[in-house]
């Protein structure tokens, strides 16, 4: 376990000092999160304060996840691929910007060395979160804080497990590589101490979740701080993508196959 926690961050990024090179950061940040997760968080407050605004508690409304795209059973299919192909691109663009600025995928843990400790790490992460995350939920739910979270409200199709899979396996890639591997590396090469950064990038995971009311975002910002907490020490970003990933898939899948079975069960 001391090993598993050792600092490995040979190759990490210098800061930088040219006023330009800081200002082209600071300016691809500002772009990249404007088109990708730091705008969903601005669309996540709005749809918070909505809800807010209605006549009956947060815990008696409820917010879907994975809804269906189309009335069509193919097209509904096609669109589920290419949403979650819009959050690969998203997790692919921070990859090559990082890239084109000389710090290689492996630098941020993005490479297959050691898969099965990273498969095992990623396990044990997500046994770490989803337990407690769970309880944090329901806790947040029945004390009026938080909306019913409806992780599928797909039609029970050949293609829906298939689809909430790719959909885990997509939120997952976009969220670590964005807000984890991307943005703390970014802010690194500003200068930004650690627990600053790890502060940034957990508070805007918790934000884009704001729409599930006050129990996600805080959920959420848990989870940020201690993935985000894990990378600074091991920098390897793979077990927080399969971590994540299980995570959904249990989630999406899961309520899908329970919807209806179990009463306790928005």
């Amino acid at each position: 376990m001391r090993a598993w926690l050792t600092p490995e961050r040979p190759t990490e990024p210098e800061i930088v000092a040219d006023p330009a090179e800081r200002r082209a950061i600071k300016i691809e940040l500002a772009i990249v999160f404007t088109v990708t997760l730091g705008l969903s968080g601005a669309r996540s407050l709005l749809s918070l304060v909505d809800s807010l605004l209605q006549p009956v508690p947060l815990s008696q409304q409820a917010v879907a996840l994975n809804v269906p795209q189309a009335n069509a059973d193919l097209i509904d299919l096609l669109k589920q691929l290419l949403s979650a192909a819009q959050l690969f691109a998203w997790g692919a663009l921070g990859v090559y910007l990082l890239w084109r600025a000389g710090i290689r995928p492996r630098m941020v843990g993005l490479d297959r060395t050691g898969p099965g400790r990273d498969l095992l790490t990623g396990a044990g992460l997500a046994a770490l979160i989803g337990i407690p995350g769970l309880g944090l939920y329901f806790l947040a739910y029945h004390l009026g804080a938080n909306l019913a979270v409806l992780p599928s409200t797909l039609d029970d199709t050949w293609w829906r497990p298939i689809a909430l899979i790719i959909s885990a396996a997509a939120n997952a890639w976009a969220e670590e590589v964005l807000v984890v591997g991307y943005l703390i590396t970014r802010l690194r090469q500003l200068g930004l101490r650690e627990n600053t950064s790890l502060l940034f990038s957990a508070v805007l995971r918790g934000s884009y979740h704001l729409y599930q009311g006050f129990g996600g975002f805080l959920g959420n910002l848990v989870m940020g701080l201690v993935f985000g907490r894990v990378w600074q020490r091991t920098n390897r970003l793979v077990p927080l993508v399969v971590a994540h990933t299980l995570l959904d898939v249990v989630a999406f899948v899961g309520y899908a196959l329970l919807r209806g079975r179990i009463s306790w069960l928005p």
